[in-house]
């Protein structure tokens, strides 16, 4: 069935323009207005979608062309969306900034194309005059499917925008929707990663009512909703499984432990909800806050974050680090991600190089190299077929500033565009670590694997206990966190 859907995409002419503070604004805005608003992503980042939760109370899904094929896309949009609100997507760096930075696939645009929907550019235009002219030109004419239907003007005094956006109406024929000024209050503070996590930012739903208390006087909502409204039809599909996923087979759900707090929080939800339809009761726990492993586990997950603005307290959380370290040594299954992967080695030099133990499973240390080890979009392939198989590859995203002295054999990573290959990842039939961010949909074969081994896991276990009756019998993990325990005791 082929339906209009009312949507959205907020893009710009290029990264730090203010889409991240437009697309808030907006979505409290429709709130506010009772317009039901959902939220999505372009591309690969972790943080803006926290954003978007932080409006919305709702988890914030990617839309990544590079990750997904359109007809993947198109579902994953379609499956989490309120037919009765408004999607609003915000975009990825520059509007035609693709793979590599020179391809359409993986842009902001390709995304608008894909899924129908016009597109809102925000332009920063502080320290500008008329030369905003050839530059709006210049992204219209590239426009083939004249998808650009308006523009709102950021950091601009109102007194200038009276005078310049007459000027941008007559001569290029496009909307100006209106302004945001500069104003401190709207500004979102950045580190290398990029935005700063929500929850350091003091005030941040304050600022945010703010910014679209501030956007329902200085900018057309009305006419973005009407603008919204305009969005091409879409197929919608059925929401029983993705496309690509295999048929799985619900099982008595195995026990996945996800580790989410502070440190570790980088996770694209399409992961979780796929390992949840082939069969993964997710159990969320902190590496930070909580003494041990959740009891009766299968599985563990450590996605990426910031576990280097953690490490001291990483470091004195000792019996959970012992539980992680038990559960691997006996045999659970595990992937690691990123800073996930970080934590798994011995140690840990932060910035200034201050040295912290971590979990202690990966021999070596990581340490801050004060610049992007490696940076944008790969295609992994395991020498030895094990989570991958038959050759084949999955798809992921490496952004990080720190390195390892253990950066592992198991895998080639390769750049799509430039062909660059390097060394990667420690995987076994059991596990898999290392830097990539993965995106499970491209293979989900990857993720299966995982489910089938905690399965296998989880049977051990249970033969196990049904050799010893009458015997009581502690969890696994929380008896072998003991016996670690007593051994750091004696170190």
């Amino acid at each position: 069935m082929k339906q209009n859907i009312p949507g959205i995409m907020i893009a710009a002419v290029k990264s730090g323009s203010g889409k991240t503070t437009v697309t808030c604004a907006l979505l409290e805005a429709l709130n506010a207005r009772g317009q039901k608003p959902c939220a999505f992503k372009c591309g690969p980042d972790y943080i803006d979608p926290m954003f978007h939760r932080e409006v919305l109370g709702v988890p914030s899904q990617n839309l990544d062309s590079f990750f997904a094929g359109e007809e993947q896309l198109r579902h994953i949009y379609t499956e989490n969306l309120d037919q009765e609100g408004i999607s609003v997507v915000e975009g990825v760096m520059g509007l035609y900034d693709g793979i590599g930075g020179i391809r359409e696939e993986g842009s902001a645009y390709h995304v608008a194309a894909v899924l129908q929907l016009p597109i809102l550019l925000v332009a920063d235009v502080y320290g500008m005059g008329r030369s905003i002219l050839p530059l709006l030109a210049g992204f219209l004419q590239y426009d083939k499917e004249k998808r650009i239907a308006g523009v709102i003007l950021n950091k601009i005094s109102k007194q200038f925008y009276q005078s310049i956006a007459p000027v941008i109406e007559e001569e290029l024929h496009l909307p100006v929707l209106g302004f945001l000024p500069k104003n401190p209050v709207f500004a979102l503070d950045s580190r290398y990663l990029g935005l700063k996590l929500p929850e350091e930012i003091e005030g941040l739903k304050q600022q945010i009512h703010r910014a679209a208390e501030m956007m329902e006087e200085t900018v057309n909502v009305e006419k973005i909703i009407e603008t919204a409204r305009r969005a091409g039809g879409l197929h919608i599909q059925n929401h029983s499984a993705p496309p690509c996923a295999p048929a799985v087979k619900r099982r008595g759900a195995v026990r996945i432990g996800v580790a989410r707090d502070e440190a570790f929080c980088f996770y694209y939800e399409a992961n979780l909800k796929l390992l949840e339809k082939m069969g993964a009761e997710l159990v969320f726990f902190s590496p930070l806050h909580e003494k041990e492993l959740p009891c009766s586990l299968d599985g563990i997950l450590l996605g990426g974050g910031y576990p280097e603005l953690y490490a001291e307290q990483l470091e004195r959380n000792i019996t959970m680090k012992t539980s992680i370290r038990s559960a691997v040594e006996t045999g659970m299954p595990s992937i690691a991600e990123c800073g996930g992967f970080m934590y798994l080695h011995e140690s840990l030099a932060d910035a200034e190089g201050t040295l912290y133990r971590m979990c202690g499973i990966l021999p070596g240390k990581c340490f801050y190299t004060g610049k992007l080890v490696h940076f944008g979009y790969i295609e992994l392939a395991e020498r030895t077929p094990l989570f991958l198989k038959d050759g084949s590859t999955i798809r992921g995203h490496e952004f990080h500033y720190y390195d390892s002295e253990n950066y592992g054999e198991s895998c080639t990573a390769r750049k799509p565009v430039t062909g660059r290959s390097w060394s990667c990842v420690h995987s076994e039939k059991n596990h898999f670590w290392g830097f990539p961010h993965l995106y499970y949909l491209s293979n989900p074969g990857f993720a299966e694997h995982f489910i089938q081994e905690a399965e296998r896991f989880r049977a051990r276990k249970s033969k196990k206990q049904t050799q010893q009756p009458g015997r009581i019998l502690f969890d696994l993990c929380n008896r072998e966190g003991r016996r670690y325990r007593s051994q750091e005791r004696h170190s």
